[in-house]
C-alpha cells in the first residue's frame, strides 16, 4: 500500500455485500489509510452485509435515502462529526432500474418506474452535490467519483431505461464539476466500468453472455471490482488533483477497441493481415 489517502475523510455509498465494487472501494480506501463512512438505503441496508465491512473497516453507517434532501443533509452533517472535520471523498455507486427489474421492454417503458430510476440513480447525485455545498461540507481540493457504464454512449438494448439514466448521471458530474471546481476546486468524475460480476450487474438478463463477449473483446480483459476500486483510490488521492469533469473509461480498453481476433473467429470469419 501507499498510503495515499492517509489522513483523508470519506463517504462510500452503496456497498451491499463483498461482490460490489462500493464494498472494494471501502475495503481499498481503508488500507491506503483512509477513514470513512459508510451508507446506504434502509432497504438495501436489510438486504446486504454491511455491517460486516463496517466491522472490517472500523467504519460508522449512517443509514440514508439518497434521494431525500432531509437525509442528505443528516448524513453529511453526521458524517463530519464522526471523521473530525470535512470530506475529503464521496463515492457515488447507486443505481436502481424498476424496469429492469420487472423485464420491461425499453420500448414500452413504464414511466413512473423511469422517474424512480432518474431519482435514484442520476438525481441523487446532483441533491448530493448541492446539499454538501451548501453545508460547505467538501473540503477544498475534495473528489467525487459516481459509477457509471458506456450504455451512456452507446446502444447495449438489455441496459433499457439505465442507459439514459447513465447518461444524465455522466452530465450532472460535467456540469455540477464546472461550478463546484470554481468555487472549491472540487473535483468531480464518472468511472465507466466493465461488466462486473456484481449483484445488481448479474441481474441484468443476458449479463453472463455479455460478460464474456466484453472480454473477448477488452485487449486486457474485464476489469474486475477489486481493480476498478484501485482506480477509484487514486481518483479521491491527490496524484489526480487536476483531473475533473470527465468520464473515465476503465475497460480494459474494450471502448476503444472495434472487434478482435477472437469474436471474428468465433463467427467463423478467417482473420487475415494486409
Amino acid at each position: 500500500m501507499y498510503n495515499l489517502l492517509k489522513g483523508k475523510r470519506g463517504i462510500i455509498t452503496g456497498a451491499l455485500d463483498e461482490n460490489s465494487i462500493a464494498w472494494k472501494v471501502a475495503e481499498k480506501a481503508h488500507e491506503e489509510g483512509a477513514t470513512f463512512v459508510l451508507t446506504n438505503a434502509p432497504i438495501a441496508m436489510r438486504m446486504g452485509e454491511i455491517n460486516v465491512l463496517a466491522q472490517k473497516t472500523g467504519s460508522q453507517i449512517i443509514p440514508a435515502d439518497a434521494t431525500n434532501v432531509d437525509e442528505l443533509t443528516n448524513l453529511f452533517t453526521q458524517a463530519q462529526e464522526i471523521l473530525g472535520g470535512k470530506i475529503d471523498f464521496v463515492l457515488h455507486s447507486i443505481g436502481m432500474s424498476v424496469n429492469i427489474r420487472k423485464k420491461i421492454p425499453y420500448t414500452e417503458s413504464n414511466y413512473d418506474y423511469f422517474m424512480k430510476g432518474i431519482d435514484v440513480s442520476a438525481l441523487s447525485l446532483h441533491k448530493m452535490l448541492a446539499v454538501a455545498k451548501k453545508m460547505d461540507a467538501i473540503a477544498e481540493g475534495g473528489s467525487v467519483v459516481a459509477l457509471t457504464y458506456m450504455a451512456a454512449q452507446r446502444t447495449y438494448p438489455f441496459y433499457t431505461d439505465m442507459a439514459d439514466i447513465k447518461a444524465m448521471l455522466e452530465s450532472i458530474a460535467r456540469s455540477f464539476g464546472y461550478h463546484y471546481g470554481i468555487e472549491k476546486r472540487v473535483r468531480i468524475n464518472t468511472v465507466s466500468q466493465s461488466p462486473t460480476k456484481t449483484t445488481a450487474g448479474t441481474g441484468i438478463k443476458g449479463f453472463g453472455d455479455f460478460y464474456d463477449f466484453a472480454n473477448s473483446i477488452a485487449p486486457l480483459g474485464n476489469a474486475d471490482a477489486e481493480s476498478c476500486a484501485d482506480y477509484c483510490v487514486t481518483l479521491f488521492s491527490d496524484l489526480t488533483r487536476m483531473v475533473t469533469m470527465q468520464n473515465l473509461f476503465h475497460d480494459g480498453g474494450y471502448s476503444s477497441t472495434g472487434v478482435s481476433n477472437e469474436v471474428m473467429e468465433r463467427l467463423g470469419i478467417e482473420s487475415k493481415s494486409e
